[in-house]
């Protein structure tokens, strides 16, 4: 392909007829924890916070092309490139559960059938789905690769297809072997995921006019990196991914893939991996083997740095005395962004108890108590039992109500900015000199725009607490004069190896766990 096409520029993509190429598009996105206190249901798709409701159809395009969001990308290379788009459907829910089996076959219905449409009406030249590579429904464990299973049968084996991956992704030998090339993001936060789309469209466009498939290799690791270890703004993940773009850009090779893994998915395919795409079967394997190499040499810096709750607290009133900036306390275990429900309160309750005034506390996940401040009215004190559905454990307070919202805003952060966030009705309260905010719709705190729409300003905060593991440093970190991992209560666990696994594969049960360190820096 020439250069310009390949980039997105220039003349228009042909197909050998001198037709525009035709390709499908859309998506599915969900990262499912085995061990999380609540399911993931169709619903789920159709409201979720801090990204588009689920969408199909003629709309598909124009509703996707602003957001912060793989496809977005993807269509922006596409239409520069004269393809013509094929809207299919797309649609991302909250990390919780396993998706139900309604939802997943609800939403591979509504990828597959369009899909099947458009064959009727005319040949496709490819295709590039949006996934995220952890999901798991209730019958199809490696939920992404029995979707591709299902694609595969209407296309058939040869016709071109890529997808985009988020490298929390537990990447299969199935996804690689259906898929012509996997295009995970490179960072975590995820600062880069319509890059990582728009890498996929290219590598499916360079796929078309190669004619045949890369060669592939698959490796697979015997471990587990804790979520909090696999932040790319520091090491030992940065250097990981420091080779992994050394290695990338060795002649021949066309993609290298890393997936971290989500260490929270009870089946088989749970862990570490990487593939190679390459135009011999020597340069993938050497790829593959080389990344493999370097991040097993890695694997006992993976060790986060945590507290527990308590510790963290007095840490953070300590740091927070003569500061200039927040010191940032990270609710990790309760992370809604990694399957929690964010309504677990140790946290908070142990702000109250230090006597933390001033500090602030987003978000706690509670409809009920929404409602209640919203019956009591701005300026009136409530009885509320706050949050513990999840886990039993509600924090029994007086609030005083500060102030209502609709929850609606839009995220302006490094991750969504332009996508929509919709929390709910919101509260805002105080509860013994601690602000926090009560949310009717469970979303991970990693944009600061979620507390400006309560009229906070998060810079002038002396302690922010954040129910998010990593993806808060995006935004929140460049403010902070200290991040403090606190461990409360919750089922995103610092250290997977606490989970009760059945399904995962052997030598990853036989290995000695890593361990989490439970001292400061």
């Amino acid at each position: 392909m020439p250069p310009q096409a390949a980039s997105g520029a220039g003349d228009p993509v042909r197909s050998p007829d001198n037709k525009a190429l035709r390709i499908a598009v859309g998506g599915f996105l969900h990262e499912s924890h085995s061990f999380a206190p609540r399911p993931t249901t169709y619903a789920d798709f159709l409201q979720p916070g801090g990204l588009p409701p689920f969408c199909a159809g003629s709309g598909l395009i124009d509703a996707m092309r602003p957001c912060s969001v793989p496809l977005a990308g993807a269509i922006t290379v596409a239409e520069a490139a004269g393809v013509d788009l094929v809207p299919l459907a797309w649609g991302f829910a909250n990390p919780a559960g396993p998706v139900q089996d309604e939802a997943f076959e609800r939403i591979a219905a509504r990828i597959c059938a369009p899909l099947s449409v458009a064959l009727d009406e005319g040949p496709l030249d490819g295709v590039y789905l949006d996934l995220h590579g952890a999901a798991m429904a209730d019958a199809f464990p490696d939920a992404e690769g029995e979707l591709l299973r299902r694609v595969r049968a209407i296309v058939g084996d040869d016709l071109p297809l890529t997808i985009s991956l988020d490298p929390h992704a537990n990447l299969t030998a199935a996804m690689v072997r259906l898929a012509d090339a996997a295009v995970p993001f490179r960072t975590y936060p995820h600062v880069d995921m319509k890059e990582a789309g728009a890498r996929a469209m290219r590598l499916l466009l360079a796929r078309i006019d190669r004619g045949r498939p890369w060669a592939r290799a698959f490796r697979a690791l015997d471990f587990w990196i804790p979520l909090g270890s696999q932040c790319t703004l520091m090491a030992p993940m940065q250097t990981a991914m420091t080779e992994r773009a050394a290695l990338a850009d060795r002649s021949g090779v066309a993609e290298l893939a890393f997936c971290f893994g989500f260490p929270y998915a009870d089946f088989a395919g749970c862990g570490v991996a990487m593939a190679a795409f390459a135009d011999t079967q020597a340069q993938a394997d050497n790829a593959a083997d080389g990344l493999a190499a370097c991040v097993n040499g890695l694997e006992p810096a993976f060790v986060p740095d945590t507290l527990p709750a308590a510790d963290a607290v007095a840490e953070a009133m300590r740091l927070s005395v003569g500061a200039g900036r927040p010191v940032v306390l990270a609710d990790t275990q309760d992370n809604p962004g990694g399957g929690g429900h964010g309504d677990t309160t140790e946290l908070l309750a142990e702000l109250v108890r230090q006597g933390a005034k001033g500090a602030v506390v987003c978000l706690i996940n509670d409809a009920d108590s929404v409602a209640a401040c919203v019956k009591a009215g701005v300026g009136a004190t409530v009885t509320l039992s706050l949050g513990g559905k999840s886990d039993g454990m509600p924090f029994a307070c007086q609030a005083r109500v500060e102030r209502l919202t609709d929850g609606v805003f839009t995220l302006t952060g490094p991750m969504g900015a332009g996508n929509p966030g919709n929390l709910g009705n919101t509260a805002l309260v105080d509860i013994g000199g601690v602000r926090t905010m009560i949310v009717s719709r469970k979303m991970q705190a990693l944009d600061q725009a979620i507390l400006r729409h309560v009229g906070i300003e998060p810079s002038a905060c002396s302690i922010i607490a954040l129910k998010s593991s990593v993806h808060f440093r995006a935004d929140f970190g460049p403010l902070a004069e200290r991040v403090i991992v606190a461990i409360a209560p919750g089922p995103v666990v610092a250290d997977p190896a606490v989970l009760n696994f059945q399904h995962v594969r052997a030598e990853i049960r036989r290995r000695p766990r890593t361990q989490v360190r439970r001292d400061a820096q």
